[in-house]
């Protein structure tokens, strides 16, 4: 007797709770395939975010009778030289920084005893343990975090020339993305297929729109830090001046991360009342970018709420790590278009928006 196919029965089951059983799987299943391969998910990824951030440029050159080849060719030189001498400046930082780590854990040590000391004299020590110190402030572990972070960052960008091809053939690309798109979505009825192209440009639009803030402002926002560290004597300031722009695309937490080595820093080689002047400096810059020219610029086009903005800044670190961080808040957008998109998840999407309809 032939065994009965019981899966599309339990697919098309009308019960609630059996699709949602069924859906969850599916989703898990998806998941776990894209955090196996997130080796090759990420640089395509970060390819993919780039050659779009791009596109506007290349299309403005195109529309100036500038031959295509010879438009994606000028752009990524340019990028490629800037590129090019901002790593030599990082690189060079980063190995003199690495190289003395040893002296800074020696240099910590000093000051976490002085500050124990200063615990005892003014009998604050019952607030502050000396244990409690001495964990909160280990060396080892400070030193290890601020050398793993680096090290993060610069295994990023040591994959900058397979990164390069890869933007380089997507760019080659855009005149035949819309061709393929409409070939895709021919077999739908007329007003799903007008549908379906709108989500994608809204989908680029977004990022183009989010990327293109959000550089600005990171690019303020690193200058600005640069030229404080400079003025405090701060050393390796265009180190942690390149890192704050650079994590400034994470939101919420990113400008926080960044600011700890030099602070840390700071109180070591420099003193408290430099440390002091950092921590000010940070949050006086991250408040003016972050909190008030960057909301007032972005307005509410993205409609993510803060919440939402946090939370997958968690998940998508999870699933691809750092560049996962990086592209957090375009992949939710384009997650919650994708959403809006069908009847069936479009609660969905409005649980990721900012309330608004």
């Amino acid at each position: 007797m032939k065994p009965k196919n019981v899966l599309p029965k339990i697919i098309q089951n009308d019960n609630p709770s059996l699709q949602l059983i069924f859906t969850a799987a599916c989703i898990i299943i998806i998941l776990a395939g894209i955090k196996a391969a997130a080796d090759i998910i990420t640089p395509l990824l970060l390819a993919l975010f780039i050659a779009i951030a791009c596109s506007p440029l290349i299309k403005k050159m195109i529309d100036y009778k500038v031959p295509q080849w010879l438009a994606i060719t000028l752009l990524l030189c340019f990028i490629f030289t800037l590129f090019s001498v901002f790593a030599t400046l990082v690189g060079a930082s980063v190995t003199e920084f690495t190289a003395s780590v040893p002296q800074y854990k020696l240099l910590l040590s000093e000051k976490v005893g002085w500050l124990t000391t200063l615990t005892e004299k003014y009998n604050i020590s019952a607030l502050l343990p000396r244990k409690r110190i001495l964990e909160s402030l280990d060396p080892n572990t400070l030193m290890n975090f601020m050398s793993n972070m680096l090290g993060q960052l610069s295994g990023m960008l040591s994959n900058i020339f397979v990164l390069f091809l890869i933007v380089v053939f997507m760019l080659l690309e855009i005149p035949l993305a819309k061709q393929k798109l409409t070939y895709l979505v021919s077999n739908q009825p007329r007003g799903e297929q007008i549908q379906l192209k709108s989500d994608v440009y809204r989908v680029i639009d977004s990022v183009i729109r989010y990327l293109s803030i959000k550089t600005l402002v990171s690019i303020l926002t690193g200058v600005s830090i640069y030229i404080i560290l400079k003025l405090l004597n701060i050393q390796y300031a265009i180190l942690w001046a390149s890192v704050a722009f650079l994590l400034n695309y994470i939101p919420n937490i990113g400008s926080i991360i960044a600011a700890i080595p030099v602070v840390i820093q700071a109180f070591i080689l420099n003193g408290s009342v430099e440390g002091i002047l950092v921590i000010v400096a940070y949050f006086l810059v991250n408040t003016i970018f972050g909190n008030i020219v960057e909301p007032k610029v972005m307005g509410k086009h993205l409609g993510l709420s803060t919440l939402v903005v946090f939370i997958s800044l968690i998940f998508w670190g999870w699933l691809l790590g750092m560049v996962g961080m990086f592209l957090s808040v375009p992949l939710t957008v384009a997650t919650k278009i994708a959403l809006e998109a069908n009847p069936l998840t479009e609660r969905f999407a409005y649980l990721l928006g900012n309330g608004e309809k």
